[in-house]
């Protein structure tokens, strides 16, 4: 169906920067949107940002101002542009595609964003 590649996670402190991307591939005409999830130890997996190929955007309330999504149409690649980055960002962050239902057609593997003090 639909694959997708995250990469760009890694340490920073507290303040920092960091830019994930994701990458789709196959059946990529069933996408309608692209975002991150994200899964501290022990907490939920928690919604972060999406973006809808009509260009919509939405954020958590505990990343905005924060992290930026953007897409590049061509490649069917979504980056995350995190910056002021706090030690409670800290966690897995999942890649997902949305089909026009908003039901999740795929999941990254996940990549670990650590954010010391």
């Amino acid at each position: 169906q639909v694959q997708l590649v995250e990469s760009g996670g890694g340490s920073v402190q507290a303040g920092g920067s960091l830019r994930l991307s994701c990458s789709a591939s196959g059946r990529t005409s069933l996408i309608y949107a692209m975002g991150w999830f994200r899964q501290a130890p022990g907490k939920e997996r928690e919604f972060v940002a999406h973006k809808r190929w009509s260009g919509d955007t939405a954020y958590a309330d505990s990343v905005k101002g924060r992290f930026s999504i953007s897409r590049e149409k061509v490649k069917y690649t979504v980056h995350l542009q995190m910056n002021n980055l706090k030690p409670e960002d800290t966690a897995v962050y999942y890649c997902t595609a949305l089909d026009p239902a908003g039901r999740h057609a795929s999941w990254g593997q996940g990549t670990q964003v650590t954010v010391s003090s």
